[in-house]
Formats: C-alpha cells, structure tokens, sequence
C-alpha cells in the first residue's frame, strides 16, 4: 500500500512537476494540474491493483497523502523526489505497472508516467533550464531519453530498468503516444489528454 500509493505518488508527481520547474513538493500540489495528475492516476490506475484489506479503505489513506504532500510544513523537494530514478521506478512503478498489464488494468496514466520521467531525462525543463544530474546512471539515462526523440522505444530498451516489460506491446504502444504528447505538446497537455 505505501510503496504503492505514498512512493508511487511521489513519482508521478516528481517529473511532470519538475519539468514545470517546481521545487517544492506543496508549491507542485498547488498546481491544480499536478494535484489532479495525482489523484486520476492513484484511483484510475494504481489503487486498483492493490488485493483489498479488511478495515483499509484506500480511498481514506489517498487523502492522507494528498494532504501529506500539500504540507508546507514538511518542506519535501521535488529534486529529491527525482532522485535516483532508475532505482525506484523498478520499486514503485513497474510492478503496478506489470500487475496491470497481467490483469488488462488500463495503463495510459502508468505509461505517462515513465513518459515524463523519460522527459526529464533529458536534463532539461520545459522552459529550457538544466536539470542536474541526479542519478548514478544519469549519463545514460539522457542518451536514451534522446535516443527516443527519433525512436520512443529507445529509452525502454534499456533493460536494467525496464526488463521484460520493455518488450510488452500493450506497454510499447501506450508509452510511444504518451512520450510523443509531451515532446511535441508538453506536460500540460499531457495531463489535460489523460483527465480527459
């Protein structure tokens, strides 16, 4: 449930909010698009592949994190949130991701997701400023990131991140349309296309 829902919301947040140029986590939930970014992807997509636990209600501790994050008392970074990507989106993405796939979950919001994060690979935000490299694999990440710019399935060819899911269609079609939108339209459009 946590790694889920708290560490797997903090990734979803982490890049659309960095290539907005955010720096804190609440000045990011602050931006209606990026709160309601969140919480589409939590109840559409994530919460729905969590097994039911009797006296949780998922719904209630979705709340609990939507306010954790729009605390400015805790003074999180989205910089740290980025941190270490090819680390945990293996640990808080891929497997909802993989579980989705292996129960036909829909999984648009999940391939946006690894679409900004692939965006922001590139180490630059949308109005053109550096990002700092902030991965042990940073310079390798960025060469697929561009790689994609001509080929989307680039950035999901590498297979210490990826594994076996870089070879799903279903996978491979989603995250093609999704990496295209925020190259060719940004962020904004790419939330905008997925609240519908």
């Amino acid at each position: 449930m946590k790694l889920r829902i708290l560490n797997g919301g903090h990734a979803a947040i982490a890049y659309p909010s960095a290539l907005l140029g955010h720096h804190f986590v609440h000045d990011a939930m602050a931006d209606p698009q990026i709160e309601a970014w969140l919480r589409a992807l939590e109840s559409r997509e994530i919460v729905p592949t969590l097994t039911p636990i009797d006296g949780v209600d998922y719904a209630d501790y979705l709340e609990l994190i939507v306010s954790r994050f729009a605390n400015p008392e805790i003074g999180d970074t989205i910089p740290r949130l980025c941190l270490d990507g090819s680390n945990r989106q293996p640990k808080f993405i891929l497997p909802t991701l993989a579980d989705a796939l292996r129960h036909d979950f829909p999984i648009d919001g999940l391939a946006q997701e690894v679409a900004f994060w692939c965006r922001y690979c590139e180490r630059t935000d949308e109005a053109g400023n550096e990002i700092a490299p902030n991965d042990d694999n940073s310079d390798a990440l960025r060469e697929f990131a561009l790689a994609s710019r001509k080929d989307p399935l680039a950035f999901l060819s590498n297979r210490t991140v990826f594994g076996p899911l870089a070879d799903n269609p279903r996978f491979q079609e989603a995250f093609t349309r999704k990496l295209k939108l925020v190259q060719e339209q940004g962020v904004a459009a790419a939330i905008k296309a997925y609240l519908g």
